[in-house]
């Protein structure tokens, strides 16, 4: 008998020639040639580069149409357009290799990559600088500025434990703008402190512009005072109408100045920016009150007000986050095993729930809890309740999703020896499953715990409760000594509880 046997056939090689035609699409020579992965990675990145590059260009301005007022500059035009070309040189120089690798990738000799790869880094670190605005002069030459903030944060006991008050001061009321009839002078009262101004109505200043400074700066105060205690501190004060008071600043510090030896003083400063009740800048004439203020300390050591009101808020934190940390756990675990592809593939109607269960799931995760606490105020109003359901509904999702792993990756020899009895479902997860998933369930709640703690700090800042909330009003008020109190209570919980939980993860894990 003759046996027969079929020639083999070859696969044609890539044609060079036509390599280089597809190539000029970027990536499909590459796709031609076999190499999938260097072909969709520059069909993606010279198209990428030739679009961001445009963009970028457009907002800096190269196609502005408005108001001459509002146009870029000269120098920042120039600034755009070098930026572009650069862009524009690396995106030809990576298109042109391309053109060249397509080719010798259809001959089998593909060229090295690294320098075109430095090459698109290079672009889109560009472009990601450009995008984030990053300015390495405003950082270095406002280090100075931080400096004092850094060290109100650092060290803010001061103001946690005062001792009682003695004020001396003077007011006297100014009209901001002009306009109407004017305040009146109060009378000079023979050994009390008295100031005199320059003007009793003005402009206030404007806002910050872009180079730093207020436009407008604002009337200039010209203040004489005497009657105040020799070489004693003196603050100003300014207290809007129908608002609270505040400090005002001149070259990043509050406003203040030293009394002489015979307790006189000069000082100079602008009509600060402020705001009424409405968040309006007053366009009438708004009386307010200018206050210079000396302060002796006198008594014992005692916490201050704001000290108490950060402790009571701090322990709203935590309690916060345990709410949340034990409704997330209760609802979580049940649909841990809902979400465990080892104990719901076992049918098509199973793994249909499972894979729901996991797909709500990652939604709800994907969704940070600021975005949740938005929600949740919404739905409950500001305060700590809102914060709860914020960090449960994230709670659930994230443990869900921890714990179904965790059931996933038991052995699975307890799980088939208790199957093999006729078991039904319930008792192989009461038998097999929960004495094996206990330590890392417990390991997860802890951490759990310990980053609700931390993420109630941030939800506060849309009014979820808890010292989050106390720490950006401070912020806001500029009262950084007070901020300070706020941050060494997070960190103090923070670092505890670290400790806590790893001691517990030991016990378990």
């Amino acid at each position: 008998m003759t046996i027969t046997t079929k020639p083999a056939t070859t696969k044609a090689a890539p044609s060079p020639l036509i390599a280089l035609l597809l190539a000029i699409i970027p990536g499909l020579g590459h796709l031609y040639a076999g190499k999938r992965g260097r072909g969709l990675l520059i069909l993606f990145t010279v198209p990428a580069l030739v679009l961001l590059t445009y963009w970028r260009m457009d907002v800096g301005g190269i196609n502005y149409v408005g108001s001459a007022a509002n146009a870029p500059s000269d120098a920042q035009l120039r600034a755009v357009y070098g930026m572009g070309i650069v862009l524009y040189v690396l995106t030809i120089l990576i298109y042109a290799w391309s053109l060249w690798d397509a080719m010798r990738s259809a001959q089998g000799r593909p060229l090295p990559a690294r320098m075109v790869f430095l090459a698109g880094t290079l672009a889109f670190f560009i472009i990601g600088w450009d995008v984030t605005q990053i300015n390495v002069e405003k950082a270095l030459t406002r280090l100075p500025e931080i400096r004092f903030r850094l060290l109100q944060l650092a060290w803010p006991w001061d103001n946690a434990f005062v001792r009682g008050e003695e004020r001396i001061q003077a007011a006297v009321e100014i009209d901001v703008p002009c306009g109407g009839a004017l305040p009146d002078i109060p009378p000079e009262v023979p050994g009390a402190p008295y100031i005199e101004v320059n003007v009793r109505c003005g402009d206030m200043a404007g806002p910050v512009g872009l180079t730093g400074q207020r436009d407008p700066p604002g009337t200039t105060l010209q203040i004489d005072g005497r009657g105040f205690r020799p070489n004693k501190l003196v603050e100003a004060w300014w207290q809007p109408p129908n608002t609270n008071e505040f400090r005002p600043r001149a070259d990043g510090r509050n406003v203040s100045v030293m009394a002489d030896d015979n307790g006189a003083f000069n000082l100079q400063f602008n009509i600060p920016n402020f705001t009424i009740p409405g968040g309006n800048a007053p366009d009438a004439p708004a009386r307010s009150t200018l206050t210079l203020r000396q302060v002796e300390e006198e008594g014992d050591l005692r916490p201050s007000e704001n000290l108490k009101l950060a402790l009571g808020q701090i322990m709203e934190t935590i309690f916060l986050a345990l709410m949340a940390t034990f409704v997330g756990v209760i609802l979580a675990v049940p649909l841990s095993f809902l979400a465990a592809r080892n104990l719901m593939s076992g049918n098509r109607l199973t793994f249909i729930v499972y894979t729901l269960v996991r797909l709500l799931m990652n939604i709800v995760r994907s969704i940070e809890p600021l975005i949740w606490a938005v929600i949740a105020i919404v739905w409950v109003g500001l305060g700590p309740f809102a914060g709860t359901v914020a960090l449960s509904l994230h709670s659930i999702a994230s443990l869900g999703k921890l714990y179904s792993e965790a059931i996933e990756s038991i052995d699975p020899g307890p799980l088939e020896a208790i199957q093999s009895t006729g078991a039904n479902w319930l008792q192989v997860i009461v038998f097999a499953v929960i004495p094996q998933v206990i330590p890392p369930f417990v390991s997860f709640t802890v951490y759990r715990w310990d980053v609700n703690i931390r993420s109630s700090t941030i939800i506060g800042a849309v009014g979820g409760g808890g010292i989050g909330f106390l720490l950006i009003q401070w912020i806001r008020l500029s009262d950084y000594d007070s901020a300070g109190i706020a941050v060494w209570l997070i960190a103090i919980v923070v670092s505890v509880l670290d400790y806590v939980s790893s001691q517990v993860r030991t016990q378990f894990v």
